[in-house]
């Protein structure tokens, strides 16, 4: 047995009708806000105004942009970057220590290492003393990746530190060490 809607009523559509009417005189009362938009990223509070942690993540959001088209003719994703990085860094981590010094949750890093453990960029082996612990490690092929997507994003941090000295780049880079560092301890 099927149950049938009510279809609605005409005084119910006209109801939604009026309502919709009502926001637009809503919306149309403040003709200041009207066609407002926000500066784009260098002006205003998204600019030397802005907050810090603000414009960090600004520019961490336009270097992970740049950097999925930069990788994405070599089917490599900017987590999948990082953590081959890190294993051509640290050879022999687990998933737990690839989801830490990668800045992923264990659940992405879980999928990154299974997707690139099929397509034969990395190898597990267990650990020597803790038998249920898998240690990844680079394949040749995995290397190979690395290296043609890692001249790509050197390309990109040229990009990122024109204008910029070697003073002025050792700088930020300890000032955003620092940052890490710091507030690590704190949480």
């Amino acid at each position: 047995m099927q149950i049938r809607k009510k279809p609605k009523s005409r005084k119910t559509r006209k109801s939604a009708a009026a309502k919709k009417t009502s926001r637009n005189k809503t919306n149309r009362q403040n003709p200041d806000l009207a066609g407002v938009r926000p500066p784009p990223p260098g002006q205003g509070k998204r600019g030397e105004n802005g907050h810090l942690a603000y414009l960090l993540r600004q520019a961490q959001a336009a270097t992970r942009l740049t950097m999925e088209r930069t990788l994405a003719d070599l089917g490599l994703t900017p987590p999948q970057f990082a953590v081959l990085t890190m294993l051509r860094a640290y050879p022999g981590l687990s998933g737990a220590d690839l989801a830490r010094v990668s800045l992923l949750t264990p659940q992405t890093v879980g999928v990154i290492i299974r997707n690139l453990e099929r397509d034969g960029a990395i190898r597990k082996t267990p650990h020597p003393v803790h038998g249920r612990v898998l240690q990844w490690s680079l394949t040749r092929r995995g290397g190979t990746l690395l290296d043609k997507s890692r001249r790509r994003v050197v390309a990109l941090e040229r990009r990122m530190a024109a204008g910029l000295g070697a003073k002025a780049q050792v700088t930020i880079r300890r000032w955003l060490s620092k940052i890490a560092a710091d507030l690590q301890q704190e949480g």
